[in-house]
C-alpha cells in the first residue's frame, strides 16, 4: 500500500464478511485501519480470529471494549441458549443484539475522526444475511446522513464521510469468490456464534450454517474447524 493512500476505518469481527470487506477497503486503494469491539459477545473467539486475520493482511488492528451484556436482550450477549438448526430468514432472530451496528459505527465513527479518515467500511448484506434490521441498505444510508450531521470535521467542512457496505448485494458465494480472488485467509476468519471453548465452530448455528452453504454454493473448500466433522 503506498504511503500516500488515503485512510479508511473497518469494523473488523475477524468473521468470513468483514475479512473480506478489509481486503476490499485494501483493494479499493485505501489504507484500512481494522476496528474490533470486545462487547460481551459469547462468541468472543471473533477477536482471536480478528488478530489472526489482521496481521495476515497485515493491517492494523485496534480494539475497543464495552459492555452492551448491561442491557442484555440477546442470545449473544444474555443467558439466553443460541438457536441451532432454526429456520432462517423467517423474522428477526434472538441473535439480533440490540442497537450493535449503530453502537458499533459509532464507535467506528469517532475512530475516523482522530485518524482523519472520511470513509468507513462495514460487512453487512441484505441477501444471505439473518433478519437483523441494522444489517439493511436503509440503515446504511441513514448512517451516513448521521455521520455528515454528527461530527466536528463535516460541520467545519473538513471531511464528508462515506459509509461502504460492498457486500450488500452479494451471495455468501460471490462474497468468498470475491475473497478468494482478493487472498482473503478464510481459515483464520471465525463465524460461529456458539463456539467450544477451544473455538471450533458448532455447525449448527444460523452464521455457521450460511457460512458452510456460502462454501458449498461457491464450490470452495470449507476450513472451518466444527466439534464435530461434517
Amino acid at each position: 500500500m503506498a504511503a500516500s493512500a488515503r485512510p479508511a476505518v473497518v469494523l473488523f469481527s475477524g468473521g468470513l464478511d468483514s475479512s473480506t470487506c478489509l481486503a476490499i477497503a485494501r483493494a479499493d486503494g485505501f489504507a484500512p485501519h481494522a476496528l474490533s469491539v470486545e462487547y460481551g459477545q459469547r462468541h468472543a473467539f471473533e477477536l482471536v480470529a480478528a488478530r489472526r486475520v489482521a496481521d495476515a493482511l497485515q493491517v492494523p488492528l485496534r480494539t475497543v471494549a464495552l459492555d452492551l451484556r448491561a442491557i442484555g436482550g440477546s442470545a449473544l450477549t444474555a443467558d439466553i441458549e443460541v438457536p441451532k438448526d432454526a429456520p432462517i430468514g423467517q423474522g428477526i432472530p434472538i441473535t439480533y443484539v440490540p442497537a450493535r451496528n449503530t453502537v458499533l459505527l459509532a464507535i467506528a465513527l469517532g475512530y475516523a475522526e482522530t485518524l482523519n479518515a472520511q470513509d468507513i467500511y462495514l460487512g453487512v448484506n441484505a441477501i444471505d444475511y439473518s433478519g437483523y434490521p441494522d444489517c439493511r441498505p436503509a440503515f446504511v444510508e441513514a448512517f451516513e446522513r448521521l455521520a455528515n450531521l454528527a461530527t466536528a470535521a463535516a460541520a467545519e467542512g473538513r471531511a464528508r464521510y462515506t459509509v461502504h457496505a460492498p457486500l450488500m448485494k452479494l451471495s455468501k458465494a460471490d462474497i468468498i469468490r470475491r475473497g478468494i480472488a482478493l487472498g482473503v485467509p478464510y481459515a483464520l476468519s471465525h463465524s460461529c456464534y456458539d463456539p467450544s471453548a477451544e473455538g471450533l465452530a458448532c455447525g449448527r448455528c444460523d452464521s455457521c450454517r450460511l457460512r458452510a452453504q456460502g462454501f458449498r454454493d461457491a464450490s470452495v473448500p470449507d476450513p472451518t474447524h466444527y466439534v464435530t466433522s461434517r
